[in-house]
């Protein structure tokens, strides 16, 4: 349902978060090791989320990436915005390009419950949520 880049971006974006709760800044290395994956890949990623608005970036030996107060409450829904545009919310479950609630598909109306519910879970999952059950080890970034 989620892109490669768009699941990325969210654990780069959990991660960073964790790690802005104490005021560190993280590089692009530490982030991608710490979620497995591709320096260059995160890299992109991050300076699109930087470009629009999503994350906090310093230049210099104590730079990186970072989150402030009203970065940690930005929604999942924001990260996936970003990245994906909103065709998680909207687009057919068949991937039709022409349906809807006159010419709906075989799945039509199950996928309208569906995707009301992913998106209000989204909305409602803020990125400083998830920073204490990943200090405690009880929910992971990686595989």
């Amino acid at each position: 349902m989620l892109s490669k880049t768009c699941e990325y971006a969210i654990r780069a974006m959990l991660f960073v978060a964790q790690k802005s709760k104490s005021g560190t800044k993280v590089g692009v290395k530490q982030i991608a090791k710490a979620i497995d994956s591709p320096e260059p890949f995160i890299a992109k990623i991050l300076q699109d989320l930087g470009k629009k608005g999503l994350v906090l970036s310093a230049k210099g030996p104590t730079g990186g990436f970072y989150l402030d107060k009203s970065g940690l409450e930005k929604s999942l829904a924001d990260v996936v915005n970003a990245i994906d545009g909103d065709r998680l919310f909207t687009d057919c479950g068949l991937g039709l390009k022409s349906c809807s609630a006159k010419m709906p598909c075989p799945v039509h109306h199950e996928f309208v419950k569906i995707r009301k519910d992913i998106k209000g879970m989204l909305q409602k999952a803020k990125l400083g949520d998830y920073n204490t059950a990943l200090e405690l080890g009880t929910k992971f970034l990686k595989r």
